[in-house]
């Protein structure tokens, strides 16, 4: 196969001018075939159609898609056709670095710049030179990477971490997305000037549920490939069951519909699939909300909810908390003013752990009280005002807490207590570093 596509233009018969230039079919189809790529739809055509016009250019690419739609594909295809085909490839999931050791990855570090750097590194701007760096996840940066990010879009040059020297890079920068970089902007979290050097060829890689019937074509490649690993009977769709398959939204695009192929592949008894056996595998509910892929203001949206909604039940809970402790002091103030000889404090009992007897109040002697010469009344509001403190407890607390269970819950485990809270790794790296829980 050659290693630049040809094209054919189409002409405006009015104006004599080229309308449109569209990449030859037969050098699409090789394109699909060398990267295991299975659809017809026009937008996935024209991804790839841009991918290879761009190739044999420096220009930076921008591809924006939901997650789980491929997106990952199209810097291997603007690399592999480029003239810098012959030189490293690296793809680095901004997403997934911490906050504190980002900028050492990417743009290396001299010995002894920060706490454990025994030795220099020269990071993949160093190592890539040449070469093609795909950031996948580049709306997760911190403000700063973005500030030296810009700076090699711009003159090729940067810093290491630590050092002095200003270094000339010579890499292709080839970035993706899944969130939307414009409300991001608005939010101050990305640099404006940022997103127009990194935009300058954008690429939409279409949403599965947009693909119409190459959901049904992935279906049979993700089923034979199934058959063959496992020794499988191949498992097919009937015609109703390929309507419900393509009227579903699918929140995971292509991974969500590779995953559910190969649970069927293993788990449906019949080996032609009806619309019954295939609601078992996916909500029936077509309209329902938690179809819904992403939200239009963008995927961080989704986790800050969920957040919150965390937050707000864990403040109901402790406000109802506080709530049944003051009817529970209001009771024994009552009794006290009654009848004070028969509630006082035992010496070794915490304020805010007071086992309450049947009959409602505490049975100890006076003589053992151990704050002498204060009144009992007066113990007692000290004791309300340290109990209904919690109300006061602002949301970075109660974001804290939320860390801490979620930690506990995962057995300490940062990664699953992201997964957990519907954080990237590195936005849970900071938050523990804000609440000082690292």
């Amino acid at each position: 196969m050659s290693n630049f596509a040809t094209y054919y233009e189409l002409w405006d018969t009015t104006t004599g001018h080229v309308k449109e230039k569209r990449m030859n079919q037969i050098e699409l189809q090789k394109i699909k075939e060398r990267y295991n790529i299975v659809g017809n739809c026009d937008a996935l055509n024209h991804a790839l159609d841009i991918a290879l016009q761009v190739s044999s250019t420096d220009l930076s690419v921008l591809i924006e898609g939901e997650s789980g739609v491929g997106k990952e594909i199209i810097p291997r295809i603007i690399h592999d056709t480029s003239p810098r085909r012959r030189e490293k490839y690296f793809a680095i999931n901004c997403g997934s670095i911490p906050e504190g050791t980002i900028d050492s990855e990417l743009f290396g570090h001299e010995k002894g710049s920060f706490t454990g750097a025994v030795g220099s590194s020269e990071g993949y701007f160093g190592i890539a030179n040449k070469g093609t760096l795909f950031l996948d996840e580049v709306g997760e940066l911190p403000m700063s990477t973005q500030a030296r990010l810009l700076r090699v879009l711009e003159n090729g040059e940067y810093i290491k971490v630590g050092g002095q020297e200003v270094i000339k890079t010579d890499v292709r920068i080839v970035a993706a997305t899944n969130v939307n970089i414009q409300k991001a902007i608005r939010e101050g979290r990305f640099r404006r000037d940022l997103y127009y050097r990194l935009n300058t060829i954008p690429v939409k890689m279409p949403p599965l549920r947009e693909r119409g019937e190459d959901i049904v074509l992935l279906f049979r490649l993700f089923a034979l490939q199934m058959s063959e690993k496992y020794h499988l009977d191949r498992i097919s769709l009937t015609n109703d069951a390929k309507q419900v398959l393509m009227k579903y939204k699918w929140p995971g695009n292509v991974r969500q519909l590779k995953n559910i192929t190969e649970q069927m592949s293993i788990l449906c008894p019949k080996r032609e699939v009806d619309v019954d056996e295939l609601l078992k595998f996916i909500p029936l509910n077509e309209e329902s909300t938690q179809l819904a892929t992403i939200n239009p203001k963008g995927n961080n949206a989704n986790s800050y909810e969920n957040e919150r909604e965390m937050l707000f039940k864990i403040l109901f809970e402790m406000r109802s908390n506080v709530a049944d402790l003051k009817r529970e002091i209001n009771s024994l103030r009552k009794q006290l003013d009654e009848n004070p000889s028969t509630v006082s404090l035992q010496s070794t009992m915490p304020q805010t752990s007071m086992p309450v007897h049947s009959a409602g109040h505490i049975p100890v002697h006076p003589a053992q009280y151990p704050m002498k010469g204060i009144p009992v009344q007066q113990e007692y509001d000290a004791e309300a005002q340290e109990i209904s403190e919690p109300e006061n407890l602002n949301l970075n607390d109660l974001g804290r807490i939320v860390l801490e269970k979620a930690l506990e819950r995962n057995g300490g485990n940062r990664h699953k207590a992201a997964l957990d809270l519907g954080l990237s790794d590195r936005t849970l790296y900071r938050r523990l570093k804000q609440y000082g829980l690292q």
